[in-house]
């Protein structure tokens, strides 16, 4: 083994907390009781304004003309601290409905493990999470609309990178185990799906808000996803996973949890790349002073990280097996319809006369 090359065998395993015993036992039905409660009540306490004002309709359009049109007589969504206490209220109540009822309950949890994917994974949200208030912020919108965005973004994210991994890298697996598509401990996250997972969301997000346009949102979120892409790829650097061909280049890896060949640390390239995306978005975002001609980071965006992915994939080694007669990988031909996409965006959409503001 070439000792001149860097040999990597972290451990995926950020901190181990070994097995933690609850001073009182958990109901697993009054946990289940308390989710579904969670998320019915906001709903039904709406519904319930709504019903409440159409029986006094002339003291609403009293309100209404005192108002105006703005719509701030609607039912005010819940805050942070109201949806926190709720959550609070609903674990508490669900506990005490059936403290005297028999059940299965919980009374350890164990071994509670905290890999470094899963902390980066996380920090990727919470850290986009707060450049998108500041974004919104810019704009002079309403951060709580950043609040309502995030909760979409995480689930079209995971849902989206699971079944893109599922359909397009091992769907033979997956078609006769249907069962392990919900195994998304086990691995196998696709950023295309993840990518389309987001566009969907967003799509059904404005619908909701029709006063924000598709491009002026996919602007400002291209900016905190191509930060959270650099540190899931750095997560799975710390995985030892999405590695690349053996090479004798003088900064070759040898994944010690893989083998004792050098390799491409294709995932680091992946990373290199977002940091590089994202200093260029910034450089946009502020040349224009904060308001660049609508869709003109998102096609900056698709075109550089898929154009960067589409050539890394020479380094790595093939996710799907069944492509590796094939001229191009999955990832290459998964990335040219995003190619052309972000093509059609600056070509078509971008306004290239708006000057950037004094």
């Amino acid at each position: 083994m070439n000792n001149d090359f860097f040999f990597w065998e972290g451990n995926p395993v950020m901190l181990d907390l070994g097995e933690v015993t609850l001073p009182f036992a958990l109901s697993i039905p009054g946990l289940i009781l308390a989710i579904l409660a969670f998320l019915l009540l906001p709903g039904l306490l709406k519904g319930a304004k709504s019903d409440k004002r159409k029986q006094s309709a002339d003291k609403h359009k009293r309100r209404r003309r005192s108002r105006g049109s703005s719509g701030k007589d609607e039912p005010a969504e819940l805050t942070g601290w109201q949806s926190a206490g709720l959550l609070i209220g609903c674990l508490v109540a669900g506990q005490l409905i059936f403290f005297v009822l028999p059940g299965p309950t919980i009374e350890q949890f164990g071994p509670i493990l905290i890999r470094w994917y899963g902390a980066l994974f996380a920090s990727a949200f919470l850290i986009g999470y707060f450049i998108g208030r500041k974004l919104f912020r810019d704009a002079g919108k309403d951060v709580a609309l950043a609040d309502r965005l995030l909760t979409y973004i995480v689930i079209a994210t995971i849902i989206g990178a699971r079944l893109g991994h599922v359909i397009f890298y091992d769907f033979d697996y997956y078609i006769r185990n249907i069962q392990e598509v919900l195994y998304i401990w086990q691995g196998g996250l696709a950023s295309h799906g993840a990518t389309v997972g987001i566009l969907l969301a967003l799509w059904l997000f404005i619908r909701k808000h029709p006063e924000i346009t598709f491009f002026w949102l996919t602007d400002r979120l291209s900016i905190p996803v191509i930060l959270g892409g650099a540190f899931i790829r750095l997560g799975n650097f710390f995985n030892s996973e999405i590695y690349g061909l053996p090479t004798d280049v003088s900064w070759a890896v040898i994944f010690a949890r893989v083998d004792e060949l050098p390799r491409h640390p294709s995932m680091l390239y992946e990373a290199i790349f977002c940091i590089i995306i994202f200093v260029v978005l910034i450089a946009l975002y502020q040349y224009y002073r904060k308001y660049p001609p609508e869709g003109l980071l998102t096609g900056v965006f698709m075109i550089i990280l898929f154009t960067s992915r589409f050539f890394i994939e020479y380094t790595k080694v093939e996710q799907a097996p069944f492509t590796e007669t094939w001229a191009f990988g999955m990832g290459q031909l998964l990335s040219l319809p995003f190619i052309i996409f972000g093509i059609w965006v600056l070509w078509k959409k971008v306004n290239w006369r708006q000057p950037a503001r004094s």
